[in-house]
């Protein structure tokens, strides 16, 4: 039977994707000051920053076998669960060790919401509709990412810290009370992961997928972390605010004027393209001299991994059995979880070690190399449009 795209279920999805990554989207902005302002050192500081994505990275492998063993809105509702705990840890934390422990309750709980809701909302949609549908649900998440820090640094600037992690708590409830209302609870499919089967960490058709984001991710988290502190070395006279909104604005706008074409044209195009995107954002980094050229390269980098990082989900779910999707998208964000770890430390690295001039230069090597990783994998890949 032909299903609707736009169906009840599939428009609570894409609400709830959107309360779940605004949670920690609002928090992540703040939480390093939050933890400066009560007590916590410098390496604190740090530690505490990075621990969330840290511990996503290995509880997403048993987030995706969950997925596939487990309802999706049983896992949904747990990860629920533990980020409404991890913020109400927030706002009453008297310590830094109290912040660290609701950091991991955090990752914990992110893990299965972001690897639950891409499952769950994959598959819903009939297989020709699995490439503009994760590009909504794409859509969703790019929208959180601009508007959650946002709302977030807004009211801690008004009323502090612990009220803008009431808003976050909010954004986590809504999470289970929009759940509720979902009629397709995501049983497991039978036949692929039955019970009894043993625990895999990964999904091996997946892993040049996971490679080719991590790629992709390494430049944009390189220029997340380090844009600001770039720009004061070179002395530039640039507005960097403007880089992000700028970034998620095209984002969404490219997403959904593409949406139809996600499902028609293979992933070597779409490889190809953002290659190209992200090495000119890359160059005009490089090159960057005032506010045009800086908003001109965030929108080509819009195009490379904010385009790639839909391309490469929706290629998982199609390389994956229905019945293991679950594996098969914990396996893409582990590759993802990867580029935003190794992203600020690669940037860190060469920060320290080379003429900031060749910072964006060096970082180039990595679209060659999200080619040669796709040259060299399997025909399995190759062949999905």
């Amino acid at each position: 039977m032909k299903r609707n795209i736009y169906s009840k279920d599939i428009v609570l999805i894409l609400a709830t994707t959107f309360f779940y990554m605004s949670s920690p989207m609002l928090v992540t902005p703040l939480i390093t000051g939050f933890t400066e302002s009560i007590g916590g050192s410098a390496a604190a500081m740090g530690f505490v920053g990075g621990l969330m994505n840290l511990c996503s990275l290995f509880c997403r492998p048993l987030a995706g076998n969950l997925a596939d063993r487990l309802s999706k809105y049983r896992v949904s509702l747990i990860g629920a669960l533990f980020m409404t705990a991890a913020c109400a840890g927030y706002i009453f934390a008297p310590n830094g060790a109290v912040v660290a422990l609701s950091r991991i309750i955090n990752g914990i709980g992110f893990s299965c919401c972001s690897v639950c809701m891409a499952t769950w909302m994959s598959n819903m949609l009939p297989k020709e509709k699995i490439g503009s549908g994760m590009g909504f649900y794409g859509t969703m998440n790019a929208l959180a990412m601009a508007a959650a820090p946002a709302v977030g640094i807004s009211v801690y600037q008004r009323f502090g810290y612990r009220a803008a992690f009431c808003i976050a708590l909010v954004f986590s409830i809504a999470i289970i009370i929009a759940i509720q209302f979902i009629k397709d609870k995501g049983e497991p499919v039978r036949g692929g992961t039955e019970k009894g089967k043993k625990l895999r960490l990964t999904d091996v058709r997946i892993l040049p997928i996971a490679f080719i984001i991590m790629l992709f991710a390494v430049p944009y988290c390189a220029t997340q972390s380090f844009l600001v502190t770039y720009v004061q070395a070179q002395g530039l006279r640039v507005t960097v605010s403007m880089f992000f909104p700028t970034y998620a604005a095209v984002l969404i706008v490219l997403r959904l004027a593409l949406r139809n074409l996600f499902d028609k044209l293979p992933f070597r195009v779409f490889l190809l393209l953002s290659c190209i995107c992200e090495l000119l954002a890359i160059l005009l980094l490089a090159v960057m001299r005032n506010n045009a050229m800086m908003i001109l390269a965030s929108a080509f980098l819009a195009g490379g991994y904010g385009v790639m990082s839909s391309v490469c989900q929706s290629t998982a779910m199609l390389l994956a059995g229905k019945e293991k999707r679950g594996l098969a998208n914990s396996t893409y964000y582990i590759g993802l979880d990867l580029g935003m770890t190794l992203g600020p430390m690669i940037g860190g690295a060469l920060y320290a070690s080379l003429d900031i001039r060749l910072f964006y230069p060096a970082l180039a090597i990595t679209m060659p190399l999200a080619a040669l990783v796709y040259l060299s994998a399997g025909r399995g890949v190759k062949k999905i449009k």
